[in-house]
């Protein structure tokens, strides 16, 4: 599983010139899955970027946390995530989990943040989304599962 996390002081997501989801100061999270991850590691990723502390305290320190700000979250899936640009100037995108499966997990990821206290708005699955954002900092952090454990 990779996530790019950004503090954002706003961010959008529209499909169709419609807004799905809207947040002012947190997290735009841009979501992918790889053909290795399971719901063990969802609840892990959700659970460390609920900890992370990455907004300024008053000493002007990355030392606050989403909930010390009251901050929320936009999750945006994106399988490129998984893109492999090693060969040719095509990206293969065959390390990225299905669809249907890629899907399961998005769902379970985004309940597994909102049952750890967070606000989270979403796009929309597989859908053409345009996402806007203010990166705040900037500060834009790259997990990814397989580096983590």
């Amino acid at each position: 599983m990779k996530v790019v996390v950004q503090k954002v002081t706003s961010s959008n997501c529209k499909v169709d010139n419609e807004i799905t989801g809207e947040i002012n100061t947190g997290y735009l999270l841009l979501v992918g899955f790889g053909l290795n991850d399971n719901k063990d590691i969802v609840l892990k990723m959700a659970e460390k970027i609920s900890k992370l502390r990455i907004f300024e305290d008053e000493n002007g320190k990355i030392n606050r946390s989403i909930y010390d700000v009251n901050g929320k979250i936009l999750s945006i899936s994106q399988f490129t995530l998984y893109a492999d640009c090693k060969k040719g100037n095509r990206p293969s995108f065959s390390n990225a989990l299905n669809g249907e499966s890629s899907i399961e997990l998005y769902n379970y990821f985004n309940e597994c943040l909102r049952n750890l206290d967070l606000i989270v708005q979403e796009g929309i699955f597989g859908a053409d989304m345009k996402v806007s954002l203010v990166n705040d900092g900037p500060v834009t952090i790259i997990l990814d599962s397989e580096e983590l454990w």
